[in-house]
């Protein structure tokens, strides 16, 4: 299938990187061991690297991902390719790999706005969605929390007040994609010449949108566990689609864990209403823990603030701290610097 460059999103932002380059332009829809599938005007393309950007790349940063633009040589046979350059990103989307290795994990590129997907059922999560909403802010793209199964859920429009309050000024929009209902505040969101990403957790229902989307069976879908409403992997891989009318989607696997990566220069935009009580504490360097006339505190004892967030905001700034410290010191250190402090607390 043939796509025209404004169909698969290209803007003047990335045409000003191609001036005067003879290669031809494509986007990356899938990256699995080095082997790419390209979507260009040219057709669909099967590629690997130039073996001078695996020589220079210092990290995963340096290799293709799913939603890059790419400049790429068509061989001479059949639809084969291969990549001789990435254009500079305007959004990533990535997080640190599970588990105790200290790597970054894309998941996506050049996004620019991510659906948050959460199921209105029992694995309903502030706490997840707060580190969903960082995550999208430390990349560059715009959030939406979209609340899947609202058949299943009594209470629809307080979830939604609960998911207002951790993220002001962020569109919450509640679906049921076996009906459609909901759907018409989705599609305004999938503008032409945007990209929008689907994260979420297992089983939330990011297949079941693209399905509605597509209006046909794009993704293959599982139950959920019935006993504990646990999702199962439907999506193993990253993979761009596009809707039409120069509408793009990338799917994602669900996450079992999201770990962060990035850095605390984005902790305003997601915890907006304690930075803002914070503004009034008496001490600029307030940890709001035992300083008098803290302002945060005094926001929980007058009910303005949820305790429960404060600890999240706590929680997700000593990930941060330690992944910098891993960073720069090693795993030893960082953890000697974290038990110090602790005792000082």
């Amino acid at each position: 299938m043939n796509y025209t460059l404004q169909d698969l999103g290209f803007s003047p932002y990335f045409e000003d990187q191609i001036k005067g380059s003879l290669l031809k332009v494509g986007r990356v829809a899938t990256a699995t061991n080095e082997q790419y599938k390209i979507f260009s005007p040219d057709g669909v393309f099967h590629a690997t690297i130039l073996g001078k950007i695996r020589y220079l790349a210092e990290g995963v940063r340096d290799l293709p991902c799913v939603g890059d633009w790419v400049l790429y040589e068509q061989l001479g046979y059949d639809d084969h390719a291969i990549i001789h350059q990435i254009l500079e990103r305007k959004s990533l989307l990535s997080r640190k790999v599970p588990g105790n290795e200290q790597k970054e994990q894309i998941m996506a590129s050049n996004v620019d706005t991510v659906f948050l997907v959460n199921a209105l059922n029992s694995d309903f999560n502030l706490r997840r969605m707060e580190r969903y909403l960082f995550l999208v802010y430390e990349s560059g793209a715009t959030p939406v929390f979209v609340l899947t199964k609202k058949d299943l859920c009594e209470n629809v429009n307080d979830k939604i007040s609960s998911v207002q309050s951790i993220a002001p000024g962020v569109a919450v929009v509640a679906v049921d994609s076996i009906t459609g209902n909901g759907y018409e505040q989705i599609l305004p969101l999938l503008s032409t010449g945007k990209t929008v990403s689907l994260l979420g957790s297992s089983g939330v229902g990011k297949s079941s949108m693209i399905n509605r989307l597509f209006e046909r069976d794009i993704q293959r879908i599982k139950e959920v566990r019935h006993q504990d409403d646990k999702g199962k992997h439907t999506t193993t891989h990253r993979e761009l689609f596009v809707l039409g009318e120069g509408r793009i989607i990338i799917d994602t696997p669900g996450m079992r864990e999201l770990q962060l990566w990035g850095t605390g220069d984005t902790m305003f935009d997601a915890f907006q209403d304690i930075e803002e009580f914070a503004n009034h504490c008496q001490f600029t360097d307030c940890k709001h823990q035992t300083e008098p006339k803290c302002a945060v505190k005094q926001a929980i004892e007058d009910g303005k603030l949820d305790e429960d967030r404060l600890n999240s905001y706590r929680k997700l700034e000593r990930e941060l701290i330690r992944l910098e410290r891993k960073e720069k010191f090693g795993t030893h250190r960082a953890n000697k610097l974290q038990y110090k402090d602790m005792k000082k607390r």
